[in-house]
C-alpha cells in the first residue's frame, strides 16, 4: 500500500512554519510585492513575478513561500535543483523558530563576505542548503588580516574625516 501525499517531515515543517508566523510572513511579504501565489510541491507556496527591489536575490523563500521576481516555472525548468534548495531554507526557518532566522541569516552573509569577499559562499544557511543548487559558487576563504586591516582604515577615515587624517599623517611625517 503506497501512501498519498507529503511526508511526515514535510507536514511536521508545514505546520511548525505556520506556528511560527514564518509562513504567514512570507503570504504578506508576497502579497506586497503583489506576487502570483499557488500551491507548489512539499507544501510549499510558490510566489512569482514579485515586484519589490528588496532584497536582492533570483529567488528567496520566507517560512514555506518561495518567492522569486521571475516566472518560477520557466525558472525551475533552468534550474530543477532551485525548489529543493528553497525547500531547504524553509527547513532552517522551522528549525530558528521563525522571525530569529532573519538575524540569524544576515549575519551568515556577513560573515561569508567577510571570509570570501562573496555573500553566500561561507554562510552556513547557503551552505546547508547547497550552494549550486541556490546558483552561488563555492569561494576560497581570503586571509582575515588585510580585511581587517582594510576595515579599520575606512572606518578610522569615516569617523574622523579624510581631512582629519591626513592631517595627522602629515604631522606625523614632519616631527
Amino acid at each position: 500500500m503506497t501512501r498519498a501525499g507529503p511526508c511526515r517531515r514535510t507536514r511536521v515543517r508545514s505546520v511548525a512554519n505556520w506556528v511560527n508566523l514564518s509562513t504567514p510572513l512570507g503570504l504578506l511579504v508576497a502579497r506586497a510585492g503583489r506576487s502570483r501565489v499557488r500551491r507548489g510541491p512539499e507544501l510549499l507556496y510558490l510566489a512569482d513575478h514579485y515586484r519589490l527591489r528588496f532584497p536582492v536575490a533570483g529567488a528567496f523563500t520566507v517560512g514555506d513561500v518561495v518567492i522569486s521576481r521571475h516566472d518560477l516555472d520557466a525558472l525551475t525548468t533552468r534550474r530543477p535543483e532551485l525548489l529543493r534548495h528553497e525547500e531547504a531554507h524553509s527547513r532552517q526557518w522551522m528549525w530558528c523558530l521563525g522571525l530569529p532566522f532573519l538575524p540569524l541569516y544576515v549575519v551568515s552573509m556577513g560573515w561569508s563576505w567577510l571570509r570570501t569577499g562573496d555573500r553566500a559562499a561561507r554562510s552556513v544557511f547557503e551552505r546547508r542548503a547547497g550552494l549550486a543548487g541556490g546558483g552561488y559558487a563555492d569561494v576560497p576563504p581570503r586571509p582575515l588580516g588585510p580585511v581587517l586591516a582594510g576595515a579599520a582604515r575606512r572606518l578610522r577615515l569615516a569617523l574622523v574625516g579624510r581631512g582629519a587624517a591626513e592631517r595627522s599623517v602629515e604631522l606625523g611625517t614632519r616631527g
